[in-house]
């Protein structure tokens, strides 16, 4: 009933930037919260950047400053701008949806994950 197409990554010198773009479609009636986490090798899954759909944000330590998390609710696309990209940035970024699903009979909440695309900082 939902996708997520991630669009963005590759490979970048430290110091340089990024920009990952998230498209959520399909039956959606409202995204509660749209973002990103990330997997490093070796690594547990960590939360990057949300946003929700009042217009907040929360980004990990890591990452503030440097990351801005930027989010259209008509389209219901979400945009990570990552500048000042350090090695440790390296991992597989996923978009991740809090998503009411309508139906014909019911209002369902679920989550969804996109398929991931590789970020790669390195000289």
């Amino acid at each position: 009933q939902v996708q997520l197409v991630e669009s963005g990554g590759g490979l970048v010198q430290p110091g340089g930037s990024l920009s990952l773009s998230c498209a959520a479609s399909g039956s959606i009636f409202r995204v509660n919260a749209m973002g990103w986490y990330r997997q490093a090798p070796g690594k547990q899954r960590e939360l990057v950047a949300v946003a929700n759909s009042g217009g907040s944000t929360n980004y990990a330590d890591s990452v503030k400053g440097r990351f801005t998390i930027s989010r259209d609710n008509v389209k219901n696309t979400v945009v990570l701008q990552m500048n000042s990209l350090k090695p440790e940035d390296t991992a597989v970024y996923y978009c991740n949806a809090d998503i009411l699903v309508l139906t014909t009979e019911v209002i369902r909440r679920n989550t969804y994950w996109g398929q991931g695309t590789q970020v790669t900082v390195s000289s």
